[in-house]
């Protein structure tokens, strides 16, 4: 099992713990984290996009002028694409952007980039993060003694002052546990997880 220091909110190590290899130390898919990412942009399209074909455009039902013998070029209608106010060739319609991923690949792709960030000492175990109240300035302070600027922090349980704090930071986002995403580790530089939160996500991914 990979060992880890925990730090507190000073930034001082406190103990070491030992984090299950399956999660935390699995082979790195980078196809299936590149899938997941995919995924998740995938879904939050609206999809809604819409111009109109020389079908739907109002107008045009008539023939502008006579087949032959006016000079012009042969036109069938005014709204045909090379007519101005007329349609578009091949006009988006609203579609579905997303599509499906496997328990199984999901669960791979999340350990993939939990074990990189590991291997790349990217993953910061602290033993707590609790704050009385939400505030800003101090989670500020918190990241800047655990040397992380542009981090994740992942919390569980009830945190709701944690993820209040990490809020108006700029280069920071709070998430729970239970929901973590690819594309949030992946964005993020530094992930600053409680130890409850590890144990969390070992329940789940183990």
């Amino acid at each position: 099992m990979a060992s880890v220091s925990v730090y507190n909110m000073e930034g001082k190590e406190v103990e070491k713990i030992d984090l299950n290899d399956s999660v935390f130390a699995a082979p790195v898919n980078e196809h299936l984290v590149h899938m997941a990412v995919v995924l998740q942009l995938a879904n939050k399209r609206q999809g809604t996009q819409k111009a109109k074909t020389r079908s739907e455009v109002r107008g045009g039902g008539r023939k502008p002028w006579r087949q032959k013998g006016t000079g012009h070029a042969r036109q069938g209608s005014i709204r045909a694409p090379q007519w101005t106010g007329g349609g578009v060739v091949f006009a988006p319609v609203p579609r579905d952007y997303s599509f499906k991923m496997n328990k199984k690949e999901k669960a791979a792709a999340m350990k993939s980039v939990l074990s990189s960030k590991l291997n790349e000492d990217k993953l910061i175990v602290v033993d707590s993060l609790d704050f009385e109240a939400p505030k800003t300035k101090k989670m500020k302070e918190v990241l800047a003694n655990l040397k992380a600027d542009k981090a994740l922090v992942v919390v569980d349980g009830d945190a709701a002052n944690t993820i209040l704090s990490v809020r108006n930071l700029p280069t920071a986002r709070g998430v729970y546990s239970n929901s973590i995403s690819v594309y949030d580790i992946l964005k993020y530089d530094t992930v600053v997880v409680t130890k409850s939160a590890v144990k969390a996500i070992e329940e789940v991914y183990a």
